[in-house]
């Protein structure tokens, strides 16, 4: 079958969009449409030239026998602002609000359209720091972490609060929750993460930061290096952070519980953005 280049275009798009920074061999469209390599080469032009024009990310070419194709997913800071936007909208809900100032956001965390969107507006401020995992706590973090990683093309590590048998050997901690002050317990398998990797931390609600200060203190159990910790929320109202150095998409914000009120407003994220 002989394929005309529009088609050959079609193809690659979506070939490369579905494979988010990932090295796609030349050698993979030369035997898929029979083309020369030259051939080939001016179809990637045209979808590269065509995704930047819209803002929809590079592609990045690299020569040699090992060489190939990348695409690098990308928002614009309009287009982040946008999706903060309907961030907030679907969190300005009063029934939203639980006891101690939290809020449900299960919802969101299954709302895939959603995921996509602030997965890839994270892995946009992200995409430079040469990660080799993303790094959430277990349960809720685990469906944004992964439509990060799904941008990223890497892998998850999920750190739970018990330790399982089929997780084999473990490394584990004691740390203090920034909320409730409790001593509580985290474990990841030793098999999930190399030593002196580059991580990034995901989670979907900071409030004094305890959780995450727990696991940037598993993480040099590991020799890992932290190299960012994004959330979805963080609350405002918060005397002493834990956190310094972090990235919110929303923040939370004047909360009375007594009369079911409270402000969501823009995180700190878009400065992030140039």
């Amino acid at each position: 079958m002989r394929y005309k280049r529009s088609e050959r275009i079609v193809y690659m798009t979506h070939y490369l969009m579905s494979h988010p920074n990932k090295l796609i061999p030349l050698t993979h469209f030369v035997k898929k449409f029979k083309q020369a390599k030259s051939s080939i080469s001016e179809d990637i032009h045209i979808v590269r030239e065509t995704l930047q024009k819209e803002k929809l990310g590079t592609v990045i070419t690299t020569a040699g026998a090992s060489g190939g194709v990348t695409y690098r997913p990308t928002m614009s800071k309009e287009e982040a602002e946008e999706v903060i936007d309907e961030v907030i909208g679907l969190l300005q809900e009063k029934e939203r609000l639980l006891p101690g100032g939290y809020l449900f956001l299960s919802d969101l965390m299954g709302n895939p359209e959603l995921l996509n969107k602030v997965g890839r507006l994270i892995a946009t401020i992200y995409m430079d720091e040469d990660l080799d995992a993303i790094v959430t706590i277990a349960t809720k973090g685990i469906s944004l972490a992964n439509s990060v990683a799904n941008i990223l093309n890497l892998p998850v590590v999920v750190i739970r609060k018990d330790n399982k048998v089929t997780e084999g050997s473990t490394v584990s901690i004691n740390y203090v929750s920034g909320s409730s002050r409790k001593i509580e317990t985290m474990v990841l398998s030793k098999r999930t993460l190399q030593e002196n990797s580059n991580v990034l931390i995901v989670d979907d609600f900071m409030r004094a930061g305890g959780s995450i200060n727990g696991v940037m203190n598993l993480m040099n159990e590991f020799k890992a290096h932290v190299k960012g910790v994004s959330v979805l929320v963080e609350s405002k109202e918060v005397k002493q952070r834990l956190i310094e150095d972090y990235t919110s998409l929303v923040r939370l914000s004047d909360v009375d519980e007594y009369n079911q009120d409270f402000k969501v407003e823009q995180g700190n994220v878009l400065s992030k953005f140039s």
